[in-house]
């Protein structure tokens, strides 16, 4: 079996463990890279979805497959269309809350959509679902953790984020104004809610268009082109592929005892982005360069990073039991195997 079809498989091997009663959950963004595999895993144990996105970063390649399915319907609309999104709502035993401005490229060059498009969209799903006594799932970043500086990440950890100045950090607040909303949501109107921070998921349909930085190094290796490191090639990172990070979405959604906490989904194996490209360029056939680009030639002047982002997943792995399964090689085989097969080298 082939990487890629044997992440398939596991997909919905694992999510069908147990099989809790079929449901109709509402996936907002569910066209997108993470939305689309989730909504696979979902119809795959008997739950009706139904998903809402507005094309914006999402793409209809990612579920046209799943168009003809009689438990899945697909509404083109933006998460700020209220009439549209409270009659889905009304429909919904569970929503999760997937849709919101992401990738560096985007947050930095369009700060104002990316506050305006997540706030104002969490604050409409989070109302429809306390209409309709819908359970709500809200994803978040590891971004919140900002320039923490105690590694692993914790979910209950202080933070610190840069200036207000610069619009890097303008994401990582809008999310964590996303799970003040929801926790408000759930102490004032006893809405379940349960707010998941996610760490550089991977896998087929991730697209480099954003800034992610797997897909966009496996590209350039297929195509001998340049693979681009973006400052001094020292920070790292921990991937997981997007088999595992649906499996704890699924995981939690069905979990009560989840509600009113958030919880960490991510990777634990750390690498840094220059020895990332050099195993890129291994498996791609060690044809392209590497190369590094300042910051301040990549993005907007004044850009910061975060330089490690290792999850602490004692939270999940307490509660579920979960934990990575796909190995870094793995993930990478994944994404090499998608690219080729979907002629996108």
């Amino acid at each position: 079996m082939s990487p890629l079809a044997a992440r398939t498989h596991n997909v919905h091997e694992d999510t069908q463990k147990p099989t809790p009663a079929p449901g109709r959950v509402l996936i907002t963004g569910g066209a997108g890279f993470i939305g689309s595999h989730l909504a696979e895993a979902l119809l795959a144990r008997g739950d009706e979805v139904m998903v809402i996105d507005d094309l914006s970063t999402g793409s209809i390649e990612n579920i046209r497959h799943l168009l003809p399915h009689p438990k899945f319907h697909f509404a083109r609309e933006t998460v700020l269309n209220d009439l549209v999104l409270d009659r889905l709502t009304s429909q919904a035993t569970s929503v999760v809350h997937l849709a919101a401005a992401v990738g560096v490229k985007l947050i930095v060059e369009r700060p104002v959509h990316t506050i305006e498009t997540n706030i104002a969209g969490t604050e409409r799903v989070l109302r429809a679902a306390q209409r309709y006594g819908a359970k709500v799932l809200v994803a978040s970043t590891s971004e919140v953790y900002g320039k923490g500086a105690r590694i692993p990440f914790r979910e209950d950890d202080d933070v610190l984020l840069g200036s207000t100045a610069k619009n890097r950090w303008a994401y990582a607040a809008s999310k964590m104004v996303d799970e003040f909303l929801a926790f408000a949501y759930h102490h004032e109107h006893a809405l379940e809610v349960v707010c998941f921070r996610l760490f550089n998921t991977v896998g087929p349909r991730q697209t480099g268009h954003y800034g992610m930085v797997v897909p966009r190094f496996v590209q350039a290796g297929l195509r001998g082109e340049p693979i681009t490191v973006y400052g001094d090639g020292t920070q790292s990172r921990c991937f997981c592929d997007v088999s595992d990070v649906v499996r704890g979405i699924v995981g939690l959604l069905g979990e009560p005892r989840a509600v009113g906490r958030v919880f960490n989904i991510g990777g634990v194996e750390e690498v840094s982005m220059r020895a990332l490209a050099e195993r890129v360029r291994e498996l791609t056939g060690g044809v392209s360069e590497l190369q590094q680009i300042p910051y301040d030639q990549a993005y907007a002047p004044g850009f910061e990073d975060m330089q490690r982002r290792q999850p602490d997943i004692t939270r999940i792995k307490d509660l579920l039991g979960w934990q990575p399964t796909v190995t870094l090689d793995g993930i990478l085989a994944g994404v090499k195997e998608w690219m080729l097969a979907s002629g996108r080298a």
